[in-house]
């Protein structure tokens, strides 16, 4: 079928192969840590050092971002004297693309060297006690379109990326989250910052106030569209990987409220918080060690 013919083609190591080694004969950064900026929060790449960028479009097998927010850019260079490469905007389901596709610069980065993942995103809070600012370090998710079967990893195996059934009880790295605590406290930013569990929808409707209860009461603490897929498929390739989300809204819980989730309002957040969340993120690559210790 037309279906499972495009999977295939999306999947296949030897297109993710050609893509890393198109970028590789185009720049002479090799990193070793990947960045993903979220809504709002694509001022992260204006931290690296010497910048080379690349515009989706001109990638080969790229898919492109299609998000007011997210610049659609891939730029290498250093950050903290470490290379890294940074995605100034991501893909997500809602824009259409096949679930593997969105996931395709992971497996990218991989074969390019990237040991570590650094993602981001905003993210609407569902914890009561979560503030808008609030920093939430996510320690685990709830995958909500795996629960429909939509996964990243469905299809045939690549055994050269990873195996057929990888755990994600460790999908968000421990020591990665206890480091990021410890660099957040000295940059004096423990006030705002959180630990919990992220649950993804597809989107791009924001949530009811049903599915927000009912969310809440699963154990989430905050929600968004992004992400966990791209955790899936790093962790399947060894990767190892640490997340946070801006909470950007507080979910609306009471049909009494006049309160309504809108875009603006998550990019103005990303704003507010921009430069502390661009000093954490650089102390913490910074810090991070150049071995892959988890795998």
């Amino acid at each position: 079928s037309a279906c499972s013919s495009s999977c295939r083609f999306v999947l296949g190591y030897e297109l993710c192969r050609s893509t890393a080694d198109w970028l590789m004969a185009q720049t002479q950064v090799r990193p070793v840590v990947g960045i993903v900026c979220g809504s709002g929060l694509g001022g992260l790449a204006e931290m690296i050092k010497d910048p080379e960028i690349f515009k989706y479009s001109d990638i080969p097998n790229f898919p492109k971002s299609t998000v007011h927010g997210h610049a659609g850019r891939l730029v290498f260079g250093t950050l903290k004297g470490k290379p890294c490469v940074c995605m100034q905007g991501r893909f997500h389901l809602y824009e259409g693309y096949p679930i593997q596709k969105i996931t395709l610069p992971m497996r990218v980065f991989k074969l390019m060297g990237v040991q570590t993942m650094i993602m981001t995103n905003a993210a609407g809070g569902l914890n009561p006690d979560f503030k808008v600012g609030d920093v939430m370090f996510i320690k685990d998710h709830i995958n909500m379109p795996g629960f429909a079967g939509v996964n990243p990893l469905c299809g045939h195996n690549e055994d050269r990326f990873g195996v057929r059934f990888p755990c994600m009880s460790d999908a968000y790295d421990r020591e990665l989250r206890q480091l990021a605590l410890t660099v957040g406290a000295e940059l004096g930013f423990s006030d705002f910052l959180k630990e919990g569990v992220y649950c993804v929808l597809g989107g791009p409707s924001f949530e009811t106030i049903a599915e927000c209860r009912m969310l809440n009461r699963l154990g989430a603490d905050a929600v968004g569209m992004s992400t966990v897929h791209e955790v899936i498929v790093a962790r399947h390739a060894g990767m190892r990987c640490f997340a946070l989300s801006l909470i950007s809204n507080k979910a609306v819980m009471d049909y009494d409220s006049e309160e309504r989730a809108n875009h603006e309002e998550v990019l103005e957040t990303g704003r507010m918080r921009a430069k502390q969340l661009e000093k954490l993120v650089s102390t913490l690559v910074g810090n991070i060690e150049n071995n892959n210790n988890c795998c």
